[in-house]
């Protein structure tokens, strides 16, 4: 087992072993373990009691944190010409349609979220094998393929992110950075919670909520107590 360096020894000792925290207390203390010289993320890993092989129980779904993720999203729009301004305006980084399925085509994905429109699926869809394992490829489900592509790009920079649990059950978002105010952290924290407690499947039996933890990067995990984020 590798050693702990002194910062990750200090970190450590300021979690009691076994405890859950508020989500409040954990959202405080996620600023104070972290030490990194950078604005590390904030993440959330939620356990949940169901079994992802059955499609009954998969749950996936959107939220839209208060606050944003703190992170620059950089945003490639494929679309036909007539919605090229629309695009740009909400602040798309790349917008454009053939030269960017070429450049794709080539092995450039450059990019954290694709949007495009209904009607050019067609041409989007054999990037597939290509955006498929990097989680880009868009889907209608996450808001990616719609022909308001002004307002998904809007929505998108705003803090928008898209989740879906795991084969192993568990949920893993960013939710913020650590330079965020403890309660803009809580606040997100306690948005994504909110709608993953929304969409619980009517197949899934038992606890939903198996644990909660929040760490940032590099950082350890604080368990968090379910009740206290209202599930």
């Amino acid at each position: 087992m590798a050693r702990l360096t002194k910062n990750q020894k200090q970190a450590h000792s300021k979690i009691e072993e076994g405890k859950a925290y508020t989500l409040s207390q954990a959202s405080a203390l996620v600023k104070d373990i972290t030490t990194t010289k950078f604005d590390a993320s904030v993440d959330l890993d939620v356990r949940l009691g169901v079994d992802p092989r059955k499609a009954n129980q998969m749950v996936r779904g959107i939220a839209t944190l208060p606050h944003g993720t703190g992170k620059t999203v950089r945003v490639l729009v494929l679309c036909t010409p007539d919605k090229e301004e629309e695009a740009k305006a909400a602040g798309a980084d790349y917008v454009g349609l053939d030269e960017y399925i070429a450049k794709i085509e080539g092995g450039w994905t450059d990019v954290d979220i694709i949007i495009t429109m209904p009607s050019v699926m067609a041409k989007v869809g054999k990037l597939g094998r290509i955006l498929g394992p990097r989680n880009l490829m868009p889907n209608p489900k996450s808001g990616t393929v719609t022909p308001e592509v002004g307002k998904a790009v809007t929505d998108v920079k705003g803090g928008k992110i898209d989740f879906k649990v795991d084969k192993t059950g568990i949920i893993h978002a960013s939710i913020g950075k650590v330079s965020f105010d403890a309660d803009k952290i809580q606040e997100n924290a306690q948005e994504l919670i909110s709608v993953i407690s929304k969409l619980k499947p009517s197949a899934a039996k038992g606890t939903y909520f198996k644990s909660i933890h929040m760490s940032s990067t590099m950082s350890p995990g604080i368990e968090i107590e379910t009740k206290s984020a209202g599930v």
